[in-house]
């Protein structure tokens, strides 16, 4: 999907009665993830959404400077999976 859909994407959402309060971002493991988070939150802002999910143990700190409310640093707490 492109990112220019996002708006026909959650008009849909709306339509199923979906109640679609964020967006979550993963960016590529191999390349610098700020230009994604930046990207997401731009996308939160402009659809009015409260809730940006973004971030892993490795890249946590940029993700909270892009304004993330849910991070996700389990392999921090727990280590690595096999």
């Amino acid at each position: 999907m492109d990112k220019n859909q996002t708006g026909d994407l959650l008009n849909f959402c709306k339509e199923l009665n979906l109640n679609v309060v964020g967006f979550m971002c993963i960016p590529p493991a191999k390349e610098e993830p700020d230009k994604y988070f930046k990207e997401i939150k731009l996308l939160t802002r402009k659809f009015n959404l409260p809730e940006i999910s973004m971030g892993m143990s490795a890249d946590y700190l940029k993700a909270a400077e892009n304004s993330a409310t849910y991070l996700r640093i389990g392999s921090s707490i727990f280590g690595k999976r096999d």
